[in-house]
């Protein structure tokens, strides 16, 4: 079970925005991921818990931030329920969707999991629903994933195999770049992955 650290920066300026501490594991679903999201000073400001299924579909996701609060997962394309901070009112969303994303490292592994690009083949394309900081307010976004590159490296504990994948932004058609082992973001615009108190988790069924 992979335990650890990222910090997290802005990518444009690099300034810090805080550190997310991390677990997740396989399980009887599919995958799991938990977090608790500090301040640079260290105060509590967010928490993540996503469970995938064997596909990498969003089974329940569940995130806080800033207050409010957010419970999503795949159903008629993506459902979810936003509550405001005082808890008196909620707001339920929908939208033809593939999957739910946002700020956390996590959502990078989902997406991932869900696309499984092979290398060689055209970017493929999702559509996703993102929860943006600081208050979650969703945001439907169209994206593509080209798997460009797989290394494996020597590690005390084993085979290590890195993928890298080329992520294109269609609203805007930036580009960028993010380095995944297993279930670990290695590295990734705004992520740095700081501790890891375990090696990462490859998922048993990946055929690349």
């Amino acid at each position: 079970m992979p335990t650890g650290r990222y910090l997290l920066h802005d990518p444009h300026d690099h300034s810090p925005l805080g550190e997310e501490h991390f677990q997740c594991a396989p399980g009887p679903s599919g995958w799991r991921y938990v977090s608790q999201r500090l301040t640079p000073g260290g105060e509590h400001r967010g928490s993540v818990d996503v469970t995938l299924d064997d596909l990498g579909r969003p089974l329940r996701v569940e995130l806080r931030a800033g207050g409010w609060q957010v419970r999503g997962a795949a159903l008629d394309g993506v459902t979810w329920v936003r509550t405001d901070p005082t808890g008196e009112h909620a707001a339920e969303g929908n939208a033809p969707a593939h999957a739910l994303t946002g700020a956390s490292p996590a959502f990078l592994v989902a997406t991932a999991r869900l696309l499984r690009p092979h290398r060689g083949d055209a970017p493929v394309r999702v559509r996703l629903v993102e929860f943006t900081d600081p208050v979650l307010a969703p945001l439907t976004v169209d994206r593509t994933w080209a798997l460009t590159g797989s290394e494996t490296h020597t590690t005390d504990s084993g085979p290590l195999v890195v993928d890298e994948y080329r992520v294109t932004d269609l609203g805007t058609g930036e580009q960028h770049t993010v380095h995944l082992a297993g279930d670990v973001v290695l590295a990734a615009p705004g992520i740095e992955l700081d501790d890891l108190a375990s090696p990462p988790t490859a998922f048993r069924d990946d055929d690349r």
